[in-house]
């Protein structure tokens, strides 16, 4: 993600005016707003101090990748190499999956507070969802809290066990 990306979404997430955010950082608006556009390229310390005004932090996050699995019949799951993490408000909300995951009940909404309507949604995308589908949808931990309640198939549940050895059952 490029800074004016980071800086444009931090600013906008706060609620913040660019004259607002610009003076909170100390800077000029319209250079706030060139850094926005990608006219200007903040250091890495001003991006940092902008974003903190906006009440954030940069971070760095671990790269998502996937792997393909073996999940029995011929066919393979791809699994991702770390578990992904949502904001609260991301884990937490109404969602309706794409066709490609919820083909058998199109258009069900699944309200991600109720913990029987996320394990049921968590199933369909360990199952059948696109590594996109994963990023999107499933919250590493409330995964986790979930694992040994999910109905999943034997072989999706080894395929992500081998992968994810933090989600292998208690027994």
């Amino acid at each position: 993600m490029a800074a004016s990306d980071i800086i444009s979404r931090a600013r906008l997430r706060a609620g913040l005016t660019q004259g607002g955010l610009a003076h909170l950082a100390g800077t000029s608006r319209p250079t706030l707003s060139a850094y926005e556009r990608g006219r200007k390229s903040p250091t890495l310390d001003t991006a940092a101090r902008i974003v903190g005004e906006a009440g954030f932090d940069l971070s760095l996050d671990q790269r998502i990748t996937f792997v393909e699995c073996p999940a029995g019949r011929g066919r393979s799951a791809l699994v991702p190499t770390a578990l992904p993490r949502l904001s609260v408000d991301e884990a937490l909300r109404v969602v309706a999956l794409p066709l490609r995951v919820s083909w058998s009940d199109p258009g069900r909404r699944f309200d991600l507070r109720d913990r029987r309507q996320r394990a049921r949604l968590y199933e369909r995308v360990v199952r059948e969802g696109a590594p996109e589908d994963v990023l999107a949808f499933i919250d590493g931990a409330l995964l986790v809290d979930l694992w040994n309640d999910l109905v999943l198939p034997a072989a999706v549940r080894t395929a992500w066990e081998s992968t994810l050895p933090v989600l292998k059952r208690d027994e």
